[in-house]
């Protein structure tokens, strides 16, 4: 398949100022790892810039292998121990008001990594106790007691991403359920927490099954959403379809917000942290 052109609206600023630098230095001598670059997002000098990243935990090597992502997939490693204590000091020495972690499926493990990752909110939460927090968590195969040990630690937002539609999530998603993505969407905001997801467009999806992903994840609860262009991250990733124009991703907005959601970014650079303190500041401000 023809790999298509980018238009005009996808061209990428690069970051290279004193805040970038700082951030990456900081990041790079704790040894962390970041979605930011694992991702190859297209706003790692944006985020940066303003002093911001979305931290990785729990190794970099992913158990499951989704078409769209180019983060390591294979064996992982064991834990580190003292990632939770790393994360936590490197956001204290950053500075940072807000923070968003993420991190690799860890189906290797009876908990997915959840007690990795509650403690490493704990700890935090611990040491900089005036930041804020999105977690980005994966399904951990859709077990409650090990989404309720995230829950428990009471981010300000958790977030999971359904990432595309129904009928192309087999083809898309490495194990990844999109019935079981809805359940975990539907456990947080049961719980009430503030939920959040994040759907990619341009890999074939119609209209009529975007509005039908719309209606779904806001009968499960969620009321916050980011809505992006899918991009190819390397040649062995899934090719785009098509490229979806900013005017389209405007009108997907305008009609999430006429659903019920409470705060959306759409557009075709918005990735799921992007802009995550404007989520955090929209939901607590209510």
């Amino acid at each position: 398949m023809e790999r298509l052109a980018k238009p005009d609206w996808l061209r990428i600023r690069l970051g290279n100022n004193a805040a970038f630098s700082t951030t990456g230095n900081v990041i790079k001598s704790r040894r962390l790892h970041t979605i930011c670059e694992s991702g190859r997002c297209p706003n790692l000098g944006e985020c940066w810039n303003r002093k911001t990243a979305t931290f990785m935990i729990a190794g970099e090597i992913c158990t499951r292998n989704c078409k769209f992502c180019n983060t390591l997939s294979g064996k992982p490693l064991p834990l580190d121990e003292n990632e939770p204590q790393k994360t936590a000091e490197s956001i204290r020495e950053l500075e940072l008001k807000h923070a968003v972690i993420t991190s690799v499926d860890r189906d290797d493990l009876s908990d997915g990594g959840a007690m990795h990752w509650q403690s490493t909110i704990l700890k935090i939460k611990e040491l900089n106790p005036n930041t804020t927090l999105e977690v980005l968590i994966p399904d951990f195969r859709g077990k409650p007691e090990s989404l309720n040990l995230i829950i428990e630690t009471k981010p300000e937002i958790i977030t999971h991403n359904i990432e595309t539609v129904r009928r192309l999530t087999p083809l898309v998603r490495s194990v990844a359920q999109y019935k079981t993505s809805l359940s975990v969407l539907k456990q947080i905001a049961a719980a009430g927490i503030r939920c959040k997801s994040g759907l990619m467009l341009g890999l074939g999806e119609t209209e009529d099954e975007i509005h039908e992903t719309l209606h779904d994840l806001y009968a499960a609860g969620c009321r916050f959403l980011s809505i992006g262009q899918y991009l190819q991250p390397s040649k062995k990733n899934i090719p785009v379809v098509a490229y979806i124009h900013p005017d389209k991703f405007a009108q997907y907005k305008a009609d999430a917000l006429a659903l019920g959601f409470r705060y959306v970014e759409s557009g075709p650079l918005v990735r799921s942290s992007y802009h995550s303190c404007d989520f955090v500041s929209e939901a607590t401000s209510k």
